[in-house]
């Protein structure tokens, strides 16, 4: 399952590349915009959008490419590990092996 994850703390972009990998799920996390990210989202299974750390820009740009291309989306208001797991339990169905 491949997820891409908009927003959150640029600090912690490997600790949820990381939790993601314990789901057996591959993440690319853009915490801040960087040039035209459209170009570079793909076709993930699962677009995350923390809604606190990220900008009305970056989340438009998102919410337009996941409706163009079907993609399930998950707001969570806070970008927390603890909120990320809870995504991931809901929509994986299984829970992580290390916590």
């Amino acid at each position: 399952m491949s997820i891409v994850i908009v927003g959150g703390n640029e600090r912690m972009v490997c600790q949820y590349q990381n939790i993601c990998k314990n789901y057996g799920c591959k993440a690319k996390v853009f915490a801040k915009e960087k040039g035209a990210m459209k170009k570079k989202l793909g076709c993930p299974d699962l677009m995350i959008l923390f809604t606190n750390t990220v900008s009305h820009k970056m989340v438009n740009s998102a919410l337009q490419e996941a409706k163009k291309n079907n993609i399930p989306i998950a707001r969570i208001h806070t970008s927390s590990a603890a909120a990320l797991h809870t995504v991931l339990n809901e929509y994986t169905g299984k829970e992580s092996a290390v916590c």
